[in-house]
């Protein structure tokens, strides 16, 4: 099978229209002319994390709160290490975003003097199961708005040091395409799918982080030379047994307490509750023999299980439908919890490209948002928003005057070839699935999974590094009979490569920062002497290069210079 190539021009490329990549492109459409391409791996009517909607926005300054409590709040949940000039300009826009998406069609609840309904300090409630819908809504008809739906872009076009657009390959058609841009936003979301998860075969996509976001956005900067931060941060939900659904729900909309076995509420004897340390205490009381634990439901009303059930059946169907096959409601039952795997992700942990203000990344001419978007953990829905408007905002002044430059032909022959490669070649000994899986069994025994209580050594860390990459050296092999097979092929690649960069990252901090999320085992303790900074990294040759940053406050100003 040979593959056609089909080149595009636009001003703005953006890589994933999902929740900061569509907002990037109201953005740029409402404040320019500039013609915008976004090229989405699925269809964007429902693509990306607000696929199925949610019930809540979770960052919200509330009538008590401000910017600064925001910033002092997400600090304090990841023990300092985060970019405080990232999240004070998230927190300058939540509440404007929030409007702009109430003005599209979003309906917010409000009470009886027409104030957002909250949902604890910095929330509010939605009717969000049709957020992304309404979201597209505003952009599907922009006339400077193009929008490919089933394409996966690959690898950026780097020509002089300078990103001018990107690679990907339809799912539909044997083609190539060659896009070419001014200016690129990277919108790919954070990565799943690199750890062995929950629940096994069929059911394995039964998790809590979208399946389908595999890291493509980290792959690509890495593979093209951009400083990343902060992956050893990863991020673990609680979340209800085998249904993989929210706990957040249960905990904030019926204020319920995490109960042992025995009835016992637990987080107080770990620390203070943070997110990390709501996860921890709940394998720490499972691991001493205190478990299973519960979020505590029993004895509550049937007005408000009425509430659950609706809400649930909104955003996690199956936990209604668990209760109800069952035929025994919250209200008579505790909520068994369990952690899930790890995930790469900067929308609730730090975890992605190293940015300046303007979201700018340390390649020229591109920028990144969102999940793929690190320094700035628990952004969520509207903090994604907020960094599409930053963004968007920005490469508007970065290409005026800009030309559309283009890539040598035998580079596009040199990526045409290669895609090719994997379409020409002899059946594997190994399928695709089967790299995959071992992919996973490696990470979660030897890089912290769920196997291990999230647990890791350097011993470990080393044994990983090396399989992760014998796997990569394999996955050169594979054999794609179509183009859905390719897409997995790129996955696989993908998540391997992240997962190598994960890998030195977990051994570059020698302590113990964030519990369950980051538990080095030979460094049980945090150390605030020599660890109290970020760990960043740059892939070159083949090696992955650690670099230690000193931390940056509010009041501050880190900006990467594209001169």
């Amino acid at each position: 099978m040979s593959l056609d190539i089909k080149e595009y021009k636009t001003d703005i490329l953006i890589v994933g229209g999902g929740t900061a990549g569509c907002f990037a492109a109201l953005t740029i459409s409402e404040e320019s002319n500039a013609s915008v391409i976004i090229a989405e791996k699925a269809n964007i009517k429902r693509s990306g994390c607000l696929a199925a909607g949610v019930n809540a926005l979770n960052a919200y300054i509330t009538e008590n709160e401000t910017v600064d409590s925001y910033v002092e709040y997400v600090k304090k949940e990841f023990e300092e290490v985060i970019r405080e000039d990232l999240v004070y300009t998230i927190g300058e826009k939540l509440n404007s975003v929030t409007e702009k998406i109430e003005s599209l069609g979003l309906p917010i609840l409000k009470d009886e003097n027409g104030k957002y309904v909250t949902r604890g300090k910095r929330s509010i409630k939605i009717n969000g199961e049709n957020i992304k819908p309404i979201l597209v809504d505003g952009i599907k008809n922009k006339e400077n708005i193009l929008i490919l739906n089933r394409v996966n872009i690959i690898d950026y076009i780097v020509k002089d040091g300078r990103v001018i657009g990107a690679y990907g390959f339809s799912l539909d058609e044997n083609k190539l395409l060659v896009i070419y841009a001014k200016g690129v936003i990277c919108a790919t979301g954070g990565a799943s799918g690199i750890y062995r998860p929950n629940n096994p075969g069929f059911s394995r996509h039964k998790m809590w982080y979208s399946p389908f976001n595999t890291g493509a956005g980290y792959a690509m900067g890495i593979r093209a030379g951009a400083e990343m931060t902060s992956f050893e941060m990863r991020f673990i939900a609680l979340r209800c047994k085998d249904t993989i659904a929210p706990t957040g729900t249960v905990a904030q909309g019926v204020k319920a307490s995490q109960v042992n076995a025995n009835g016992e509420k637990y987080v107080s004897r770990y620390g203070k509750p943070t997110t990390p340390v709501r996860l921890h205490s709940t394998i720490m009381e499972n691991r001493i023999g205190n478990g299973p634990c519960f979020i505590q439901t029993e004895g509550i009303a049937k007005d408000v299980e009425e509430q659950l059930l609706k809400a649930y059946l909104n955003m996690a169907p199956a936990q209604t439908l668990k209760w109800l096959e069952n035929g025994i409601g919250p209200s008579e039952e505790n909520i068994e919890i369990e952690g899930t795997e790890p995930y790469i992700v900067g929308g609730h942990t730090g975890s992605g490209y190293w940015v300046d203000r303007d979201r700018k990344t340390t390649l020229k001419g591109l920028y990144a948002v969102g999940d793929v978007a690190g320094g700035s953990p628990k952004k969520y829905v509207t903090g994604c928003f907020a960094e599409g408007e930053i963004a968007g905002l920005s490469i508007i002044e970065y290409i005026r005057g800009k030309e559309v430059e283009v890539a040598d032909s035998e580079e596009i022959i040199k990526v045409k070839s290669k895609l090719e490669g994997f379409l020409e070649n002899k059946e594997s000994i190994y399928s695709i699935e089967e790299v995959e899986q071992s992919m996973q069994k490696v990470m979660d025994e030897y890089a912290g999974g769920i196997s291990s209580n999230y647990g890791y050594n350097e011993s470990r860390l080393d044994i990983a590094l090396d399989k992760i990459e014998e796997l990569i050296r394999l996955s050169n092999k594979l054999k794609a009979n179509d183009l859905h097979e390719l897409l997995f092929i790129q996955e696989i690649q993908d998540r391997l490569i992240v997962a190598k960069v994960l890998i030195h990252h977990l051994k570059a901090r020698k302590e113990t920062r964030w519990r369950s999320y980051q538990e080095n085992l030979n460094y049980p303790n945090k150390d605030d002497s020599n660890f109290l900074k970020y760990i960043n990294s740059v892939y070159s040759d083949g090696e992955v290069k650690i670099q230690y940053r000193d931390l940056i406050g509010k009041g501050e100003v880190y900006e990467y210079s594209d001169k």
